[in-house]
């Protein structure tokens, strides 16, 4: 019971990865507003974690929106202690494909939405004055070159540095700023936008070769917003199988392989 007593904002935690980490800070104790811009299912994702979810609707495209969140959360719960920014959308486009709409609704929603987001709740997080935790989910994507990836990638790399400038200014007030960087996870985002050679490429850069499992980034962000973690700010944790780590790899037999050039033994 990590969480105990503590109130958790997950957005767009009605499915997927946001939906894991919900159930997962329930779990801990939190209790936990389940918000989505489809009500309907957040509904569903709060019912069927019960007593501890609570659902509000709300787009983070949309700044009134987020205000209103804010608002009936510390209205119906008394208090917010962390925020999730897991809310976003992704396509996969060429460069000099992607039209400037889904380009500027791609940065409105993952990067915008996620300021707007942070910005409500760290208000209220001061003026609480015991702190709070703040977990951005950012991406692989922000962090190398991909191809399709431009307005999705810049996202992400933006949420990425606001994650680390966020840490520094609310430092003070006690409240931690991290982000998680999950490697590929097959969600309906995922199933979206990675076609069968982008399974087949992450299986082969991935020394771990598997897609991780939305309840593997959940636990990461558990220990985010834990006492665990009360010295760790402006942190990104990769959560991706080796991924970003990861180099050249092959199959090496040291009886066989040679350096390029090399003759006898």
């Amino acid at each position: 019971m990590k969480l105990q007593g503590k109130v958790a904002v997950v957005t767009g935690s009605a499915r997927g990865i946001g939906c894991a980490i919900a159930e997962a800070m329930a779990r801990e104790g939190a209790l936990v507003v389940i918000t989505d811009r489809d009500i309907d299912e957040a509904n569903r994702t709060a019912a069927r974690i019960g007593t501890s979810a609570i659902a509000i609707g709300a787009d983070v495209s949309k700044p009134e929106e987020i205000e209103a969140l804010f608002e009936q959360t510390t209205s119906r719960l008394g208090k917010v202690d962390i925020l999730v920014n897991n809310a976003g959308i992704g396509v996969a486009r060429l460069v000099v494909d992607i039209a400037l709409d889904e380009w500027e609704r791609i940065i409105r929603i993952n990067l915008t939405g996620a300021f707007l987001c942070s910005q409500q709740a760290a208000r209220r997080m001061i003026a609480q004055g015991h702190g709070g935790k703040i977990i951005n989910i950012v991406s692989l994507s922000g962090q190398k070159g991909g191809v399709g990836r431009s307005a999705y990638g810049a996202s992400k790399a933006g949420l990425e540095v606001l994650n680390k400038i966020m840490a520094v200014e609310f430092a003070d007030s006690g409240i931690t700023v991290n982000a998680i960087a999950p490697g590929p996870i097959m969600t309906e985002t995922g199933k979206a936008m990675h076609t069968q050679e982008t399974v087949d490429a992450y299986h082969r850069l991935i020394p771990q070769r598997r897609y991780g499992e939305p309840a593997e980034i959940a636990s990461a962000a558990v220990f985010l917003a834990s006492d665990d973690a009360s010295y760790i700010t402006g942190h990104t944790l990769n959560v991706d199988g080796g991924f970003l780590a990861a180099g050249l790899m092959f199959p090496f037999d040291p009886s066989k392989d040679k350096p390029i050039g090399a003759t006898g033994q």
